[in-house]
């Protein structure tokens, strides 16, 4: 089987789909591994390491012979003209997001593989991007906080007296936001977090934060571990609480996406406007709109004395590190499911991995939000 990893062509994406570590192991499997010139170097490996394990290095795009093709975002409809039948492609898709380059993919005969979708299991965690690339959001949400906030995270005392620890508040305690509370604990901050699924208020608990909550009944976890939409009587006790420490807090970093790729709005203008003036906001849901009313995804402005940034793409902020792990989640997917007899992927339709993860089979959209997306009603067995 030949892998192809292509150069990134998104703007401002700074990672790799498959560092030199992974190569090595893919071709230890009797794989070929191709790799775009220069595709290595804005997350600092050089086309040399790639050589240096085993894999070549080639001036013309690699996907047009590619059988499997390894990647961070999804190809632009224009990239997919590259792409040959029959290919796989396995990236963090968000079909959803990316509704034309679906359609192309489809038409071209093109499977596709979202590692954004595959099931929050034990047995696929070390295949889920989306969790690998919110630790690293979740830790640089608070960098960027400590950088803007005109003030100390930590109690200091000095001979001038003692400064109080900054108080931090989180929304929402998935991956990006327990690294968020972690990491704020660490710099010596006054962390309180909250959450609609309750199961996370000891999670919370144990990394030093404090667990505020809506007094209710309904819980926001799906069965397999992702958020969902609430009633509307649970939505306005959770905006009272948040307006309530939105209102006391230095820094607000919100997290909250439902199906991984819709952001709720949590914040309104008259929340920011009762905030403390240089107070700092970090929207994390930026790319799913925002969770900040006045968030503008990929910019930051001031209003009513508050920052609010609203960074996207922020794992690539981090690419080496970002560029590693990825990579280990798609060896893992790729390893899992490779056939040594045979020679190639075994996608069976029945596993629960590949069926969350199927976007495109053979050409056949299947995945059912996207088809809805699509406004195409009637369900395809996977």
């Amino acid at each position: 089987m030949k892998v192809g990893v292509p150069k990134e062509t998104l703007r401002g994406e700074s990672r790799v789909g498959l560092v030199p570590e992974s190569c090595k192991k893919l071709i230890t499997k009797g794989m070929s591994v191709s790799v775009d010139q220069g595709a290595g170097e804005a997350s600092f490996f050089s086309d040399e390491e790639y050589q240096g394990a085993d894999a070549s290095i080639q001036t013309k795009p690699v996907t047009q012979d590619a059988d499997l093709i390894l990647k961070v975002q999804p190809p632009s409809p224009a990239e997919v003209e590259s792409y040959r039948e029959g290919a796989i492609l396995l990236c963090a898709f968000q079909p959803t997001r990316c509704l034309e380059t679906v359609r192309k993919l489809a038409a071209r005969g093109v499977t596709v593989l979202s590692s954004d979708c595959v099931p929050r299991t034990t047995r696929a965690q070390s295949m889920d991007t989306l969790s690998s690339m919110s630790s690293i959001a979740g830790y640089k949400a608070l960098i960027m906080a400590a950088n803007s906030l005109p003030r100390y995270f930590p109690m200091l005392t000095t001979a001038a007296g003692t400064v109080l620890p900054a108080k931090v508040f989180v929304i929402g305690a998935g991956v990006a936001g327990l690294q968020a509370i972690a990491t704020a604990r660490r710099l010596g901050a006054s962390v309180t977090a909250t959450d609609s699924r309750r199961i996370v208020a000891e999670q919370i608990r144990s990394l030093g934060g404090k667990y505020v909550g809506v007094d209710s009944e309904e819980d926001a976890q799906t069965a397999t571990g992702r958020a969902r939409e609430l009633s509307e009587g649970f939505k306005e006790k959770q905006q009272a609480l948040i307006a309530e420490q939105c209102a006391t807090s230095n820094v607000v970093i919100t997290t909250a996406l439902i199906g991984g790729t819709t952001a709720p709005r949590l914040i309104t203008s008259e929340m920011v406007a009762k905030m403390r003036p240089g107070s700092v906001i970090v929207d994390l849901a930026a790319e799913g709109g925002g969770n900040c009313e006045l968030s503008t995804p990929g910019q930051t402005t001031v209003c009513h004395g508050v920052t609010i940034m609203a960074p996207i793409n922020v794992p690539s902020l981090m690419p080496q590190d970002a560029s590693a792990l990825f990579s280990r989640n798609l060896l893992s997917f790729v390893l899992a499911f490779w056939s040594d007899a045979e020679s190639r992927l075994n996608l069976d339709p029945e596993d629960e991995i590949i069926k969350g993860a199927l976007v495109v089979r053979s050409g056949e959209i299947v995945h059912e939000p996207t088809r809805k997306a699509l406004g195409e009603t009637q369900e395809v067995p996977v």
